[in-house]
């Protein structure tokens, strides 16, 4: 599975994506960043507020209840704004 990262997630993390193999008790996109914050302190300090970050899967917006089996992609950005 490949993540992508957007916007000041991206730079905070300094890296656009990454391949994970998460295993299998990793089931929504909430298990998907609880279990990247447990493994990378990077990840866990520019995520600190988990609801303010969107999630998408397969280009499909979804909520952090949205279930991640047989997703191509993740992809996680903050918050957008209009203008």
């Amino acid at each position: 599975m490949k993540i992508l990262y957007f916007a000041w997630l991206r730079e905070r993390l300094n890296r656009d994506s990454e391949t994970i193999d998460p295993p299998a008790s990793v089931k929504t996109v909430a298990d998907l960043m609880n279990w990247l914050a447990d493994r990378d302190e990077a990840f866990a300090l520019a995520t600190e507020n988990r609801q303010l970050i969107r999630a998408a899967i397969d280009d499909e917006l979804v909520d952090h209840t949205a279930l991640i089996a047989n997703a191509q992609t993740v992809a996680l950005f903050p918050p957008m704004t209009g203008g």
